[in-house]
């Protein structure tokens, strides 16, 4: 899809009610493949790349703000004319997924957040920090790939299901220092004080939660992430304390990575459970 002449890549597989798989950084569409291949065959199921990742372009003056990303994706809604959607983000795509849901209110039915954050918090581990930083922070990221090639080893507690081939599928799009320009933006992106260019678009959309209260909720926490620790889980349950809560003891940050196979079916009663259509279901492999 053509947004603001930049070329917006998306994955579009099965039919049914929507599944909208919104990514965080430094991973993209690939990282759903496991959630895709198994939702398919019931679901619609579309995962995009924000603009600077994934297959999407890359362009080198491009607003990679909070704002920026957020409305790119109530456009791609808008272009498809998606409705009755059921939200799936992880890392700085629930910030995203749920600005987008925001603006565009009516077309939202559930929400599946993992591992991440959709309001203002003073915790950054001292990793993140320096990766911020405009010269050292910007080489180790944009340059050496610092950021993603780390998240392999320090965002899984299974290590080995990174196998090559899954390594190099993560690592894929951000192959030289141009590729890479998104991985560094997202880090510098994260709004820590109110002189923060994106620190009004996050507060919007932190105090924009409560309108989503009655939607049914579901998180699925990786307890082993040292980023987005379980403190994240606690604050966004404030917000919504009815939801329903998986806690994965033996997950860390890319917790499908982890787990995917505890993770498909607790989605799929999740998803029949809160149904929105009478659309005949394909019984679940075991």
């Amino acid at each position: 899809m053509n947004l603001g002449g930049h070329r917006y890549h998306y994955v579009d597989e099965g039919r049914g009610d929507v599944l909208l798989l919104v990514h965080g950084n430094p991973t993209w569409s690939f990282y759903w493949r496991e959630i895709i291949r198994a939702l398919r065959s019931n679901y619609r199921v579309i995962a995009v790349d924000h603009i600077g990742c994934g297959l999407s372009d890359k362009p080198r003056d491009y607003p990679y703000r909070l704002a920026q990303h957020v409305e790119n994706l109530a456009q791609f809604m808008r272009e498809l004319d998606l409705a009755d959607i059921t939200l799936l983000a992880h890392d700085w795509g629930a910030a995203i997924g749920l600005g987008a849901a925001l603006a565009e209110r009516q077309r939202f039915a559930r929400f599946v957040l993992f591992n991440s954050a959709a309001f203002r918090s003073q915790r950054m581990p001292w990793r993140i920090r320096f990766c911020r930083t405009p010269i050292l922070g910007r080489l180790a990221v944009q340059g050496l790939n610092g950021f993603a090639r780390a998240a392999l080893r320090m965002a899984v507690c299974q290590h080995p299901r990174m196998t090559p081939a899954v390594r190099s599928g993560l690592l894929a799009p951000y192959d030289n220092w141009h590729n890479r320009q998104a991985l560094y933006r997202f880090v510098a992106d994260i709004p820590m004080s109110a002189r923060h260019p994106s620190y009004e678009t996050l507060r919007g959309i932190e105090e924009g939660l409560h309108s989503f209260q009655e939607r049914p909720w579901l998180f699925v926490w990786g307890m082993r992430d040292w980023c987005f620790t379980p403190d994240f889980l606690d604050r966004f349950l404030e917000f919504f304390p009815r939801a329903e809560v998986h806690r994965l003891n033996a997950a860390g940050h890319y917790v499908i990575e982890d787990a995917h196979e505890q993770i498909v079916p607790i989605l799929a009663r999740f998803l029949e459970n809160h149904p929105l259509s009478t659309t005949p279901r394909v019984p679940m492999r075991p």
